[in-house]
């Protein structure tokens, strides 16, 4: 039986097959989610062929998603991704010209 070192080191991310921390979740999630869904089409009546043909398209493409994810972005970059989408593309400013040189007084 083969053996599989999951992590490498103190201080570094967990690491299964090239997939890093967070791509490990989804990848596991989807792995379950999907078999869920499988398990009830099959307890709903649906035909089993039907449902073994959405499990063996579905399982490569979560396969093939999140290999993909996890090279395009790397170990932190959907985090970021996410993260960027919180912050404005830029901030508008309504004073004046001369409002904005003006100095306060306090007081």
């Amino acid at each position: 039986m083969a053996e599989y070192s999951i992590n490498r080191g103190t201080g570094k991310p967990a690491e299964f097959k090239g997939l890093k921390s967070q791509y490990l979740f989804i990848f596991a999630g989807g792995l379950l989610g999907l078999f869920v869904v499988f398990a009830v089409m099959y307890m709903a009546g649906i035909n089993q062929w039907v449902c073994i043909a959405f499990g063996v398209i579905s399982a490569p493409a979560l396969i093939y998603g999140t290999f993909y994810l996890n090279g395009k972005y790397g170990e932190h970059g959907l985090m970021k991704r996410q993260a960027k989408s919180h912050h404005p593309r830029y901030v508008i400013s309504r004073r004046t010209v001369f409002r904005l040189f003006q100095t306060r007084v306090k007081n």
